[in-house]
């Protein structure tokens, strides 16, 4: 029955909406490192934490059901979801990803996988002539990111997956700025989908998470092995905290996109601001592929300022927004990606992505948006005597 619900109404009506054995309208958090066999020669569905865990195995299923795939994943953190989605790669196999990739990916890709023998090119992925001219004998994935961060560039989903099924390559996709409420990769073709549920999917700054799911089972199978060999399990507490929080997915995502929307109109108005990424806005180069392949612009935008002194002024006088690592929350967060989320990329790096050191990136949370307006005026207003 749950199939032919709204993914509103599936946030709160699934498998996992009542405790079979109780009644409880929460999900158990179930404590147990290891469980009693009560069979010498047949074990039950668990035998050991980390290989399984029914709190963990309910947030799990959650995440497939909304995405619309077979087997979901619950990990420790964000990164330790990509990373292990990764060791699905072998040495001498080569990735091709967007240029603009987050700077947890780029710091895995560029100073882990290399010293596992595992290449990789970076590529403008808005240019599909340019992603298939970047793939060599020995290309086995391309990994996408769209919206990018924090530039907001927006990859085209379903000539990506073409051009690596062309190529029998696989296609990894991070979905953490818009979540299954906005945008579903493996309706579009692709093989994983990703998400630092860190971010919307926890959605209170309260957990650390990551979340992958796949639809082909085989591959659901390679990467379940790899889950249990490394270990990198989210712990019952936080898929309990994971789940809380998912059920106002959809109540938060609206709200914060037609914030982010709004905002990002006034933000082209200022004069102080040279320039304002969202893919909401009519002028994106992106903005009628996003349409096409997701249901809204997602609560994330970027604006550069002058420059780097300029950031500093802004962000001293600002009161609303935190100022900190992060985005996804409740509470707008206000992030300088040239010392926060990509910092691990050199200077050169970085501008030759487009993230210039007058960049900052907003998310947009559940406030008022006219008191974010309002706080971001009287901000800018302080620029105008410095």
């Amino acid at each position: 029955m749950t199939e032919s619900f709204s993914f509103e109404t599936k946030l709160l009506h699934n498998n996992h909406k009542v405790d079979k054995s109780t009644g409880a309208v929460s999900v158990a958090i179930q404590h147990a490192s290891t469980f009693h066999q009560f069979e010498f020669d047949s074990f039950g569905n668990y035998d050991y934490g980390r290989s399984g865990n029914p709190t963990r195995e309910a947030l799990e299923e959650t995440i497939a059901e909304l995405e619309g795939g077979k087997r979901g994943f619950a990990f420790a953190s964000g990164m330790a979801a990509i990373s292990t989605a990764f060791m699905l790669l072998s040495k001498g196999d080569h990735v091709v990803l967007t240029n603009d990739v987050y700077g947890g990916t780029f710091r895995l890709v560029t100073k882990v996988l290399t010293r596992l023998g595992i290449d990789h090119t970076f590529v403008d992925m808005t240019n599909l002539d340019d992603v298939e001219k970047s793939i060599q004998a020995n290309t086995r994935l391309l990994y996408m990111e769209t919206p990018s961060n924090p530039t907001l560039k927006i990859t085209d989903i379903r000539g990506v997956v073409a051009i690596a099924k062309k190529h029998q390559c696989l296609t990894f996709l991070d979905n953490t700025f818009l979540t299954p409420a906005l945008q579903r990769p493996l309706e579009l073709g692709v093989d994983i989908v990703l998400h630092s549920a860190t971010k919307f999917i926890g959605g209170h700054s309260d957990v650390l998470a990551g979340l992958a799911v796949v639809k082909d089972e085989q591959l659901a199978e390679e990467l379940a092995f790899l889950q249990n060999s490394f270990g990198a399990i989210l712990g019952v507490q936080d898929c309990w905290l994971v789940m809380r929080g998912m059920k106002t997915l959809s109540v938060r995502m609206n709200h914060s996109t037609k914030g982010a929307q709004q905002i990002a109109e006034w933000l082209l108005k200022q004069h102080h601001v040279k320039h304002v990424y969202y893919p909401g806005l009519e002028h994106h180069p992106g903005y009628a592929l996003q349409k096409s392949q997701a249901s809204g612009a997602g609560a994330v935008l970027s604006f550069e300022l002058k420059d780097k002194a300029a950031v500093k002024k802004f962000v001293e006088h600002v009161t609303v927004p935190v100022f900190a690592v992060s985005l996804g929350a409740v509470e707008s967060i206000l992030s300088y990606p040239a010392t926060m989320s990509h910092a691990a990329m050199s200077k050169e790096e970085r501008e030759e992505r487009g993230i210039q050191d007058g960049l900052l990136r907003l998310s947009v949370g559940l406030e008022d948006v006219n008191d974010i307006i309002t706080d971001f005026t009287q901000a800018f207003e302080k620029l105008e005597n410095s």
